[in-house]
């Protein structure tokens, strides 16, 4: 039997409204035991530092001119998680962590992606020892650094499986700031891309017009009217000349500037709408388990479902809590990394050959 290991991992989203943190047990390969989950969020200093740093960048020679903002944002972004480790090291045991740090910029075209995180002064502060930088051996094996949670994925849903509380084949969506969508076939072959926005397009939409930072419930899109036209020119114009061509995506592949002029709530309910519609583009036909913010939008996901045949389920009906499995999965990440297990595929990043990712800082006592 394989050496079980211990490992928190932490994720902060494209929503950049705080830290999730999870703690699971595995061996890396065929079993998992989700022990704690939990939320931390950003201060009102620091979230609005995330978001407009990250509104300034929009493309690469921004990292450049930004750089100051970008070091010290950095430095308060893992302090910010040392806190958690050390304060969760009081009370639960664990030897690795997993640091996703946060996704600043992102283009799979010219194979960059920068998440800001320093794993070094994590390890140095929690005396732990930390993976991090978990897609830069992807992208120097040919792939685009993202979707990396499908392996996470896979091992939940053989887990899940033997347990003979799914069956397959069957098909994970995480809909967090973009939308990803994991298939798992009968063999348990995987299969992953990202395949639209999730809530970024609709959390920028109530954050530049209203003092909301997402649409709670879908409250607002349920109060509007869809703008047909706006809809129709919007899918007309984008999704078959940027979407298609790519496997991973970032918020920058995405912009409101479409609904300008409408009221907050049309504005909600059109891009909601639209979001639902590139969403229902790409899904196979596979039974789907939704996890990620995006399930909990009402209106969102009862648009998704009027569009598509499969049967939508949400993950927490499997009694796994769907805010979290992006932070156990970098937890999950951070185990395999440490014992030379790959992390991404040709078919779930577009690497040439399984590739083992992950910076690993070992602890200093």
């Amino acid at each position: 039997m394989k050496k079980n290991f211990s490992a928190l991992g932490f994720m902060s989203g494209t929503s950049g409204d705080g830290v999730d943190s999870s703690i699971i047990i595995s061996n890396g390969l065929d079993n998992i035991n989700i022990k704690y989950n939990r939320f931390d969020p950003y201060p009102n200093d620091l979230l609005k530092k995330i978001h407009k740093l990250r509104d300034n960048i929009q493309e690469i020679r921004d990292l450049l001119e930004n750089s100051v903002e970008i070091e010290k944002l950095e430095r308060e972004i893992t302090y910010f998680h040392a806190n958690i480790a050390n304060n969760l090291s009081k009370k639960f045991k664990f030897e690795l962590i997993g640091f996703h740090g946060h996704t600043i910029y992102h283009e799979s075209n010219a194979h960059i992606s920068k998440q800001i995180g320093l794993g070094d002064l994590l390890s140095k502060i929690t005396c732990k020892t930390v993976v991090y930088d978990f897609r830069q051996n992807d992208i120097k094996n040919g792939g685009e650094g993202a979707p990396l949670s499908p392996i996470y994925h896979l091992t939940l849903i053989k887990t899940l499986f033997n347990e003979k509380k799914i069956k397959v084949p069957v098909s994970v969506l995480n809909i967090g700031g973009i939308s990803n969508i994991t298939e798992i076939s009968e063999d348990f072959q995987i299969t992953s891309k990202d395949i639209g926005p999730g809530n970024c397009l609709i959390d920028k939409w109530l954050r530049k017009n209203s003092n909301k930072l997402y649409d709670k419930n879908g409250y607002f899109a349920e109060k509007g009217k869809v703008d047909k036209f706006i809809f129709d020119q919007y899918l007309e114009n984008y999704y078959y000349s940027k979407i298609n061509s790519k496997r991973s995506l970032d918020i920058n592949d995405f912009n409101i500037s479409f609904a300008k002029g409408l009221s907050l709530e049309n504005g909600a309910a059109t891009i909601t709408e639209i979001t639902a519609e590139l969403i229902s583009k790409k899904l196979g036909d596979n039974n789907i388990y939704i996890c990620g913010g995006g399930r909990k939008n009402n209106y969102l996901i009862n648009s998704l479902k009027k569009k598509i045949k499969n049967k939508i389920s949400m993950i927490d009906e499997l009694k796994i809590d769907g805010d979290y499995i992006e932070s156990q999965a970098f937890a999950f990440l951070a185990i395999r990394s440490y014992l030379n297990l790959p992390i991404s595929f040709p078919t779930t990043t577009n690497c040439n050959k399984p590739t083992v990712g992950g910076t690993i800082i070992e602890k200093i006592l």
